[in-house]
């Protein structure tokens, strides 16, 4: 199939990869703009992970309160060099990822942060879940394993579903803007302070809350 310019530049605009890669993917998918999407990701997250080890002590903190103040998140945010700290993508991206732990409340980054005391604690917890459901003991193990995945992706930012697009996760989020970047991109560390936390209030749907603000 022949590829046209008109093509690569929907592709460009999808995904906003370069176009010599948007070409490229396009003649090796035979013109099929899904499955050419597919190639970039997969050759961006590739990309992603050969960058993964290099230094990055760059970037910026960025702090996102919540309308009225009820919520405050500060976030620190690391690339390898000062220019792309400073650049509109790289701030975008830090804002969203404050705009998420605003929104969704992620206790750790990633799993190998959770403490293994309460991996454990959690584990018997849905181990008697699961027996308590009638489940075979035969398969208990397997039934943990995948509802311990799913706490995983409550409570570790890399693997929630990104507010803005359900489809992707955080860390399928970063990992697209390392490969178009060129740089490492690491979410160091944030705090989230709630106003009255730990006091007795009414229950709030902040994702919504905040997701009305973005689409402000």
């Amino acid at each position: 199939m022949a590829i046209t310019a008109a093509m690569v530049k929907e592709l460009r605009e999808k995904t906003g990869a370069g176009m010599m890669d948007c070409k490229k993917a396009l003649v090796e998918t035979n013109g099929d703009m899904e499955k050419a999407i597919e190639y970039l990701r997969e050759k961006g997250m590739a990309s992603a992970a050969k960058k993964a080890g290099r230094i990055a002590a760059e970037g910026i903190v960025e702090s996102y309160i919540h309308a009225g103040g009820r919520i405050g998140v500060l976030v620190e945010v690391n690339c390898e060099t000062d220019f792309v700290a400073k650049t509109d993508e790289f701030k975008r991206l830090v804002k969203d990822i404050a705009m998420q732990i605003a929104a969704m409340n992620p206790k750790y980054i990633r799993r190998e942060d959770v403490p293994q005391e309460e991996i454990e604690k959690e584990r018997a917890i849905l181990r008697e879940q699961a027996l308590g459901e009638g489940k075979p003991e035969k398969v208990v193990e397997k039934i943990v394993e995948g509802r311990l995945n799913k706490y995983f992706e409550e409570v570790c930012l890399l693997e929630q579903a990104f507010i803005k697009d359900q489809d992707k996760t955080v860390d399928e989020l970063v990992k697209e803007h390392i490969a178009r970047i060129g740089e490492n991109i690491s979410i160091r560390r944030f705090v989230r302070y709630e106003m009255g936390e730990g006091l007795e209030k009414r229950q709030d749907n902040f994702v919504e809350e905040v997701m009305s603000q973005v689409k402000k």
